[in-house]
Parts: structure tokens; C-alpha cells; sequence
């Protein structure tokens, strides 16, 4: 078994591709010979020794995987040796072998690709249980998706734009015209977002902002909503300034956070909620139906992941800086 370890914390040049005895499936589980793996901002952060829920380094991460199973453990009756599927692991999937349980992996769509697999759970889900389990989402709702060109947030902008939502997104200026053939309304820069949201929707204000973005970008976020409006936060790459960790960056964005009063919520009928989908993926009740509805919206052709580039696993630390230089439009893949 191959597998990229983190060796320590630091920049993209701690990756490694380390070799081990290729574990079993056993009961209950089922072993994948993994075809390609995604990446998401977490594995980042874990590598900058700044995702507190990573395991202990050195380490291997990586939430999601494509691959074919060639090993069923006993008790397992609903895949069988050679089923395409994707993978939802906690940690690990950085792998070419992978063992998870049988409730962790779903069979892909005779038309899915591998590469479509491995870049469609983590940000469809994430996107799916921000703006439908928890968002409230409602046709014609304007919604404001901050790194909208990224992977979450493209995947975020196919479900609202299934629902016929009016699409604000932040991105660099280069990725405006990329957002638009996306379905994106009104691609706006970062820096005078807030006071061109507000020249398109008055005081009537937005019904949902989605930020993975963190310290004084909720306060904006909150203070842009409506009545009845609902701040997701999901994320703190304010944190990230860089491609390794910066202590006193941390405490300075810490510091900016807004607190948010109960009283002022219900006076202002607001909504703040947080989603964390790595705590979410045990709990399979939760998790496994949003999936399966999601892979029904991509049998619709509702939506579809955008791969951006695929790595060898020999080139993860390029990978990693791919993202760190925010390069990517959608998302990025390790391929074994």
C-alpha cells in the first residue's frame, strides 16, 4: 500500500509517499483499490498543524475516494469484488488501498467517472447540508457564496441554482467569467463585496451566506442578511496565511470574531449555524441520505463536479501549493 503521510507540520515539502503491507477488509467492511483521492482545504490546515480533529502526525488525511472494491468482509451482502464506488472515510483516504466500513461507500453511476467520484462527496455534501438541511433553502432565495470558485463553493452554486436562487459569489477577478458559465449572477471581487451586494438587494437584504472565510467576514455576512436570513459559517481560512502555521495570525483573526447575542438574534430574526462535515461523516443517518439525493440530483444532470487538475500522489506537496496559491476552480485530486 502507497499512501502520502504528513510527516510533520509545516509547508507542502513535508508530504511524503511512504509504502506498507496492504490491510484487510474485515467485518462489516470492504477494501478499495483507490483510483483517485480529493482534496479539501482541512487536509491543509491538518498539514499546518492547525485542524485540531486531525490525527496525531505524522498522519494520513483525506475524506473522500474513488475506487473499485476487491475484498468484502464477512457480514457484507450489499457490494460484491469489482463494484465502482466512492468512499467517505474519516481520515486516510491519501491511500491507493483503503479499508472503511461497508456503510462508507456508496456505488457510483454507471457514468461517473472515477475522478467525478473521488471530487463529488465532501463538497456536495457540504454544500447540500449547509443550504437544504440546515439553510432552509427556498426557491428565489439570493444567496451569497464566499471562494465561490472553488470546490464547495461551485457545488453550492448547482444545487441553489436547481432551485432557480438568485447567486451572488466572491472570487479573484480572474475567475469572474468562470463563475458565469457556472450559473453565477453577480461574481464579485473580495474587496468591496459587502457594498456591492448591498447596491443590488437594498434592505431587503440576503436570505443566506454561505462562509467558509471566518473572523470579521461573519460580521459583513451577518450584517448583510434580511429578515428571516441565515449566516452558515463552515470554515476559517482567514486562519491560513500562508502555507504554514502563523500563531500570531490565528490570534488576530480569533480576536476579530463577532459574538453573537440570543436576544439580538430574535429581535432580528436571524439565523447563525456552523457546519463541521468531518464530524458529521459518523453519523451515517445523516450523512447517507444527503448523499443518495445527491447522487440523484447528478443522475438528473442538476450537478456535476468540475475537476480542475489531477497529481500523482509523488506530486502531492505541488498539489498542496496548487491550492495554497489559489489556483484551483473546483476541485483538485491526488491519483495514485
Amino acid at each position: 500500500m502507497r499512501q502520502v503521510v504528513i510527516t510533520k507540520a509545516g509547508g507542502p515539502q513535508v508530504l511524503q509517499v511512504r509504502e506498507s503491507s496492504d490491510p484487510t477488509a474485515g467485518a462489516g467492511e470492504v477494501r478499495v483499490r483507490v483510483r483517485a483521492a480529493g482534496i479539501n482545504f482541512a487536509d491543509l490546515m491538518a498539514r499546518m498543524g492547525l485542524y485540531p480533529d486531525a490525527p496525531k502526525i505524522p498522519c494520513v488525511v483525506g475524506y473522500e475516494a474513488s475506487g473499485v472494491i476487491d475484498q468484502v468482509g464477512a457480514g457484507v451482502s450489499e457490494y460484491q469484488v469489482g463494484d465502482r464506488v466512492i468512499a467517505v472515510p474519516k481520515f486516510g483516504g491519501y491511500s491507493d488501498t483503503l479499508v472503511v466500513a461497508a456503510t462508507q461507500v456508496l456505488k457510483m453511476p454507471a457514468h461517473m467517472s472515477f475522478e467525478e467520484g473521488a471530487g463529488f462527496p465532501v463538497v456536495y455534501l457540504t454544500a447540500h447540508h449547509m443550504l437544504l438541511y440546515v439553510g432552509n433553502l427556498r426557491p428565489g432565495a439570493k444567496v451569497l457564496v464566499h471562494s465561490a470558485a472553488g470546490g464547495v463553493g461551485l457545488a453550492a452554486i448547482q444545487i441553489a441554482r436547481a432551485h432557480e436562487c438568485e447567486l451572488f459569489g466572491t472570487a479573484s477577478a480572474s475567475k469572474h467569467d468562470f463563475l458565469r458559465q457556472h450559473g453565477c449572477h453577480h461574481p464579485l471581487s473580495y474587496e468591496n463585496y459587502a457594498e456591492e451586494v448591498r447596491s443590488l438587494v437594498g434592505e431587503r437584504g440576503l436570505d443566506v451566506v454561505l462562509d467558509p472565510v471566518g473572523g470579521p467576514s461573519w460580521r459583513v455576512g451577518y450584517n448583510l442578511l434580511g429578515p428571516a436570513g441565515r449566516l452558515v459559517c463552515y470554515g476559517f481560512s482567514a486562519n491560513n496565511s500562508g502555507t504554514s502555521r502563523n500563531l500570531l495570525n490565528v490570534a488576530w483573526q480569533v480576536a476579530r470574531m463577532p459574538f453573537f447575542n440570543p436576544i439580538s438574534l430574535m429581535n432580528e430574526n436571524r439565523t447563525v449555524t456552523g457546519v463541521n462535515m468531518g464530524h458529521l461523516f459518523q453519523h451515517i443517518d445523516i450523512v447517507r441520505p444527503q448523499l443518495i439525493a445527491l447522487l440523484r440530483m447528478y443522475e438528473a444532470g442538476q450537478v456535476k463536479p468540475f475537476i480542475d487538475r489531477t497529481f500523482p500522489f509523488a506530486e502531492a506537496p505541488a498539489a498542496h501549493q496548487y491550492l495554497h496559491d489559489r489556483q484551483a476552480r473546483g476541485k483538485v485530486l491526488l491519483v495514485p
